[in-house]
């Protein structure tokens, strides 16, 4: 068979089959043509899903009668116009979107120049032009009556490629898709506004937000993610050599199944990398259970040069020229900027409380009964604030190795869940409840009788001086589990062992941060023999593993010996946990997994050495709990991202009650 040239109509067919997958990929390449001719009003209309009929309307700059002949031509574009393909500045770029589309559906362009739209134009004339092109035969231009801008309208979507029709999903499947799309483009534009509809209803409206609004960007992320993360996010703002990260990261306590809600832009260009999800996901790592994702915005801006958005026809993957430092920056943004947030849970927790007041609930409960705590009474207790407070650093010194599976990165979310559902349930013995098995006698005496009964603290006043205690002052204990404290403004519910679970935890990686990772030499060092490509990179950050106690050298070809590990790990899975940091190497080019592991050791040290559920506390207890909650970062969750305390404002209570 001889080679041959094939005829343009083919080809246009071929490109269509990578730049278009479905109606959604038609919208976004159209929505994006407006946003790079300046369009400050965009509309979007569909039937059928997008596969009989797709409208896109703008008030752009609009084209002439020669770039209209010419746009639909492949390969043919306005947006380089020096030729340099590492200085796109534009979302499009290629020249293949109108000639792929025209080329399996039919396409009409209708536009009219505005008066700055372009610097020439051939003629003068006061109306538009309309083209059309069916199945990749272009028909003649002809004078059209329109308003400054262009208009794009796309029937019969595949109807040239029979076999790529049959792949479509339902009408409402494709709206999601298209949806999901629009919101991304959307979020990165917020001063532009934004319609779009089907046959049946507007399913997206965004009026433009003023570019002198300084929460522009939050406004409208809100019209998108809703009230809920506006109202329980985080800024963003992080400069750092060529690099800048803005935008809003939600609270822990605010998360979701799935990481639909996770938004990651590259120079205003919405993308899916997997750096940047796993900056995302090593940040929270801390906060949240592995199978719970959080709700983030991120906008990173960078030279240029230093990315390159010429990997795929669709746009939508970017690859860095130093992935490293990307990641490290979107990494300690988040860090920082939960770090700020303090004590601060997700008032969602709050909304969902309130729910469960049903008349009809409460009438079915049983009578409750409170342990209210008088003065006296709290110095009679069995152990004071001080001593609770001691009690915690004196654990996070001891020497405990928890009983735990041999190898601590194998244990899933739901499984550290109910471990931790575990560990907290409460005990209805009278008296103290002991330590769990495994924690040593040292643990036991930080938190015995005699340690905590010593010396009450002085700086909770007896005065109600709420201003200076946001999260209030204690009242009463409920069923030996939760601290019930008083407000300025409404009442805070702290689930005790949740909240002094994450501060024993907070100090003892305070303290590790201090004085450094033990590490304890292998009697017989391990022998792990990997692939050329995993054994060369795992060799590049033999100097960041040493920094977390992992000591590895090269041990002839393709092959690494193992001759210090932390102590902390005790007689783990060594060889796993090896073969584990080498499959992040190969997924994003770096690798968080002996941290992962240590800290997940250190939170399960905390859940075995933080007070128990069932356990009587004194009003100086509850409230140096709540003195500590104050003061120390990320204490509004605990390790598995469940909250710590339920704020009720009084006019909530209030409407409970219809007093409002």
């Amino acid at each position: 068979m001889s080679v041959r040239l094939l005829p343009p109509t083919l080809i246009n067919q071929i490109a269509a089959g990578e730049v278009l997958e479905r109606p959604a990929s038609a919208i976004k390449e159209l929505v994006e043509n407006s946003l790079d001719a300046g369009a400050t009003s965009i509309e979007i209309a569909v039937r059928d899903g997008g596969r009989s009929y797709i409208a896109i309307v703008d008030n752009g700059c609009g084209m002439t009668k020669e770039d209209l002949t010419l746009c639909v031509q492949r390969h043919a574009t306005s947006k380089l116009p020096d030729g340099n393909l590492f200085d796109i500045k534009t979302l499009g770029f290629r020249g293949e979107a109108l000639p792929s589309i025209g080329s399996v559906a039919r396409l009409k362009i209708t536009t009219k120049l505005t008066n700055k739209g372009h610097s020439q134009e051939s003629d003068q004339e006061n109306h538009g032009w309309a083209l059309t092109i069916e199945g990749g035969v272009q028909k003649d231009l002809e004078p059209a009556s329109h308003p400054c801008g262009t208009k794009v309208e796309v029937s019969d979507l595949f109807f040239a490629t029979p076999a790529r029709l049959k792949f479509l999903k339902a009408a409402h499947t494709e709206i999601t898709h298209a949806l999901d799309a629009l919101k991304r483009l959307a979020m990165a534009n917020p001063y532009v506004a934004f319609t779009f509809k089907d046959e049946k209803k507007v399913l997206l409206q965004c009026a433009a937000q003023s570019p002198e609004d300084e929460e522009a960007s939050l406004k409208r992320l809100g019209e998108i993610m809703g009230s809920d993360f506006t109202e329980n996010a985080v800024a963003i703002d992080l400069e750092q050599e060529d690099f800048r990260l803005t935008g809003f990261a939600g609270l822990p306590t605010l998360n979701r199944a799935n990481a639909q809600y996770q938004f990651l832009f590259v120079n205003g260009r919405p993308v899916k990398d997997k750096i940047l999800n796993h900056g995302v996901k090593v940040a929270y790592a801390d906060y949240l259970a592995r199978d719970r994702f959080p709700l983030v915005c991120l906008f990173l801006e960078l030279k240029s040069e230093a990315v390159d958005m010429n990997v795929h026809p669709a746009k939508t993957e970017v690859r860095f020229r130093e992935p490293g430092k990307v990641r490290n920056i979107i990494v300690s943004a988040l860090k920082n900027a939960l770090k700020q947030s303090g004590f601060r849970a997700s008032g969602t927790v709050a909304n969902e409380a309130l729910s469960a007041f049903k008349i009809e609930s409460i009438q079915r409960q049983p009578t409750l009964t409170l342990h209210p705590v008088s003065s006296e009474q709290g110095q009679t207790q069995t152990r004071s604030s001080s001593g609770f407070a001691q009690g915690l650093k004196t654990f996070a010194t001891a020497n405990v190795t928890p009983s735990a599976p041999s190898y601590y990165g194998s244990r899933s979310s739901a499984g550290a869940r109910n471990f931790a559902f575990a560990a907290q349930a409460p005990t209805h013995s009278s008296g103290t409840r002991g330590m769990a098995e495994g924690a040593s006698f040292a643990l036991k005496q930080a938190f015995s009788e005699e340690a905590m009964t010593d010396q009450i603290s002085s700086h909770v006043s007896e005065q109600d001086d709420f201003a200076s205690y946001p999260l209030g002052l204690a009242r009463a204990q409920l069923h030996e589990t939760y601290v019930i404290a008083e407000s300025q403004d409404g009442i805070v519910i702290v689930d005790q062992h949740a909240v002094h679970e994450r501060l024993v935890y907070e100090d003892l990686k305070a303290q590790m941060a201090e004085k450094g990772i033990r590490r304890q030499g292998l009697l017989i060092p391990e022998v792990i023999e990997l692939q050329g490509d995993q054994y060369r990179k795992i060799l590049e950050i033999t100097q960041e593993l040493e920094q977390f106690g992992l000591i590895i050298e090269s041990f002839g070809a393709n092959a690494v010996v193992v001759r210090e590990i932390p102590a902390i790990l005790g007689q783990g899975d060594i060889k796993g946990l090896i073969l584990d940091i080498v499959d992040d190497l190969d997924e994003t080019g770096s690798s968080a997994k002996l941290k992962e592991t240590i800290d997940e050791i250190l939170g399960t040290m905390a859940c075995h050495g933080s007070i128990r559920a069932g356990r009587r506390l004194s009003l100086q207890e509850m409230n140096e709990l709540l003195r500590q909650m104050e003061v120390t970062p990320y204490s509004g969750q605990c390790n598995h991202g469940r909250p710590t305390y339920v704020q009720l404002k009084k006019k909530d209570i209030e409407r409970l009650f219809g007093r409002s």
